[in-house]
């Protein structure tokens, strides 16, 4: 659909359910005002893992139909203990949803779920959902490849008043426990007229939604955003072991970095030293927290997109080699 169709989509959705309105009267909050529109009712959710399995149940307590997919038993197990809807194959979920979402480990994964062997795209490109909301942390590059995809598929029946598939990159900040909670920070990219479609949804996973642009720009900014986050919790927790070893507490630190210059997100809200904050993966011997592994493969993907356009950085680069280490 072009531009013109898409503004139009955008215009009809706000007159006909006053999103626009109800969003602002909500104040961001994850408790839906209404319940789903018709054409967004069923959810189909893939990647269960620590984050995604949150999301997931969000929008099951926001009233949208869920049904999910992971390649781990467990993870499906505890979903359908709790009489929730799972499917053995990503195909098999599009089968009965409105939107697709999905949040994968890396961008092999994506690009496997998406267009590989019994991925979303199969049965000839002909789709039922006609949203796709990708959560996952990739490079653009692969963001931008499902979205060429995407605009060669079409839809099997026409759904609200979208006349094909759409597609946004909508990856997301604030951890584990912002997965939790329903206070997300989702950073998109893709048609402005199906973000604003798709505001609704979000919501019910977070609160702070940023539109970023085209296809490709919400990936393009989460992998800015980790490559910032990884180099200020690497001269953090430098800062707090010189502090240590130099005499002074950990705690006494942390409320002076708080409330000068050096605060930030390692300091006030995940803080690395354990004893000091509690809540935060230092607090319970660094389990289920945001490994190194993981943060090394978010700066290998900010690293090699840096090099596809010919830009240097150096401390990026320090900070994976470490990271690797």
């Amino acid at each position: 659909m072009g531009g013109v169709g898409w503004r139009r989509l955008g215009s009809k959705l706000r007159q006909r359910w006053g999103w626009e309105s109800r969003l602002r009267a909500r104040g961001f909050s994850s408790a839906p005002a209404a319940p789903p529109p018709p054409h967004m009712e069923s959810v189909g959710f893939i990647g269960l893992g620590n984050m995604g399995s949150h999301m997931a149940r969000n929008l099951v307590r926001a009233g949208y139909r869920v049904s999910v997919h992971d390649i781990n038993e467990d993870a499906m197990n505890k979903f359908s203990d709790d009489g929730i809807p799972t499917k053995r194959s990503p195909l098999e979920v599009s089968e009965s949803s409105d939107v697709v979402i999905t949040m994968l480990p890396s961008s092999a994964h994506v690009l496997d779920v998406y267009s590989g062997g019994n991925g979303l795209l199969g049965n000839g490109g002909h789709l039922g959902p006609w949203l796709y909301i990708d959560s996952s942390t990739v490079d653009p590059q692969t963001s931008r490849t499902i979205s060429t995809d995407m605009s060669r598929c079409s839809l099997k029946e026409r759904k609200g008043y979208a006349e094909k598939p759409m597609m946004l990159d909508a990856p997301v900040s604030g951890g584990v426990p912002a997965a939790e909670a329903g206070t997300l920070t989702f950073m998109v990219g893709g048609l402005e007229e199906t973000y604003i479609a798709a505001k609704p949804l979000l919501l019910a996973m977070g609160k702070k939604l940023i539109y970023c642009g085209g296809a490709g720009n919400g990936s393009a900014a989460k992998i800015c955003n980790n490559t910032a986050m990884a180099i200020s919790m690497l001269g953090v927790s430098e800062a707090f072991a010189l502090g240590q070893n130099l005499g002074i507490k950990a705690s006494t630190l942390t409320d002076i970095f708080n409330c000068s210059s050096a605060r930030c997100w390692s300091s006030d809200t995940y803080n690395p030293v354990p004893g000091v904050m509690a809540g935060v993966p230092s607090a319970r011997n660094y389990d289920g927290g945001f490994t190194s592994k993981l943060m090394a493969k978010d700066l290998d993907l900010a690293m090699a997109s840096a090099s596809g356009v010919g830009f240097k950085c150096p401390m990026g680069s320090e900070a994976l080699d470490m990271y690797d280490h």
